[in-house]
């Protein structure tokens, strides 16, 4: 399949996870980040997907350690979730 072909399942597939939270923190990932990913950043991505949200958000939090699997450069940048907008505060 084409890259945008790719890129636009992708897109779907990050912001469809069943919960607002993880589609914030997924969704919000890929939107920042996708388009520049390589195939093999893809790859990555795509396998993380298959994983339970519940987990994907514990590794990216801190409050589980992250398998040796998904350990490296693209989990680094999904925990720095700098990607996820801060509701605004109530007056």
């Amino acid at each position: 399949m084409d890259r945008d072909t790719r890129l636009k399942r992708l897109r779907f597939r990050a912001w469809h996870r069943g919960t607002k939270e993880a589609d914030l923190m997924i969704g919000g990932f890929f939107d920042r980040h996708g388009e520049s990913w390589t195939p093999d950043q893809l790859d990555w991505f795509e396998a993380l997907l298959e994983e339970q949200d519940v987990d994907i958000m514990a590794w990216a939090i801190g409050t589980q350690s992250v398998p040796a699997r998904w350990q490296g450069p693209m989990m680094d940048r999904l925990k720095h979730l700098d990607f996820v907008p801060v509701a605004a505060k109530p007056e």
